[in-house]
């Protein structure tokens, strides 16, 4: 048995099957990661992968148990290579981040400029997402952390801490009659069409929530993944926005308005997660810190060791978020 090909059958999971993409991804031949696969089915007595004909159609129970294992065995001898970096150049490496825009674009900005300030010889990269692509690029190793607000069953692999609060803010140009309001009520804003997030996006939920307790239909027009976008829609006068408070800003946005909505819908947490098993570098855990200060190396080695999400819930149950 041999780690390549542990690494084949892993990555042939990843890539759905498809030998012809999982061998471009590595750079190698179709027939060679086939038959590498062949060596190590006959080896351990057991089929990985069912077939018709040529074709992968299917992971067996048995392969279920080989890869899962395999992604272990593979993340461990990773952890080695990263725990020996560590002592032999603690100030060098690599960040990935996955995240949204709204994250990306307001909420992480002043974090990555002190990390480079700190760690100006660490790469540090970031990919946008949807919550999806976000929790399959952690879950598959292409990222080391993933910051995320909604759909967080996906991150079921990952190890989850919560971070900050955050709520949201309708936003409507000087003139509109939202403007002149004292208070809004649900009933006031179901009255206008709505541009705001894609379903599955930064705190949508809450907003389809608040509307089905209050027995209304939102009148949604215009749906991106982008507050800029959405900003531009509401310029437009295409609709009303429906954003995270932390998007508007004063300095850049003095042609709209910004009602507070934190009585129309619950806030909502973000969170940032990486794999179970990983080694975190020490530049990992500043970064995290600085990110969400209550997150200190000795509560996420101690978040890391919990079993199940719920245990680590618990575990920060009570502790008093910061509200951006």
């Amino acid at each position: 048995m041999k780690l390549q090909q542990l690494k084949y059958i892993v990555e042939v999971m990843n890539h759905n099957l498809n030998v012809s993409a999982t061998a471009e991804s590595l750079f190698t031949s179709q027939p060679g990661i086939s038959k590498q696969i062949r060596m190590l089915e006959d080896e351990l007595g057991v089929q990985i992968f069912g077939r018709t004909g040529k074709h992968l159609t299917h992971v067996t129970p048995a392969g279920q148990d080989i890869i899962r294992v395999a992604k272990q065995v593979l993340d461990n001898v990773n952890s080695i290579k990263t725990v020996a970096a560590e002592h032999t150049q603690p100030d060098q490496g690599k960040l990935t981040i996955a995240t949204t825009h709204t994250q990306a674009r307001y909420a992480l900005p002043n974090v990555i400029k002190r990390f480079i300030g700190q760690y100006p010889r660490v790469s540090l990269h970031m990919h946008q997402g949807s919550p999806q692509q976000i929790s399959e690029a952690a879950a598959k190793g292409r990222t080391d952390f993933a910051i995320a607000t909604e759909a967080l069953h996906l991150y079921q692999d990952l190890i989850m801490l919560p971070c900050y609060h955050w709520n949201r803010s309708i936003v409507v140009p000087k003139s509109h009659p939202l403007a002149q309001l004292k208070d809004i009520s649900i009933e006031d804003v179901a009255q206008y069409p709505i541009v705001t997030y894609v379903h599955g996006f930064t705190g949508r939920s809450e907003l389809d929530r608040a509307f089905a307790q209050a027995g209304k239909e939102p009148q949604i027009v215009f749906t991106a993944t982008d507050a800029d976008v959405i900003k531009t829609y509401v310029r437009m006068e295409l609709g009303i926005g429906v954003l995270a408070s932390m998007a508007y800003k004063e300095d850049e946005d003095r042609d709209l308005v910004a009602i507070p909505a934190s009585h129309l819908f619950e806030a909502s947490t973000t969170k940032i997660g990486f794999r179970r098993g990983t080694f975190l570098r020490t530049y990992m855990y500043d970064f995290i810190e600085s990110f969400a200060p209550h997150l200190t190396r000795e509560r996420v080695q101690q978040a890391a060791q919990l079993k199940t999400q719920e245990e680590i819930d618990a575990l920060f149950e009570g502790c008093e978020l910061p509200m951006l």
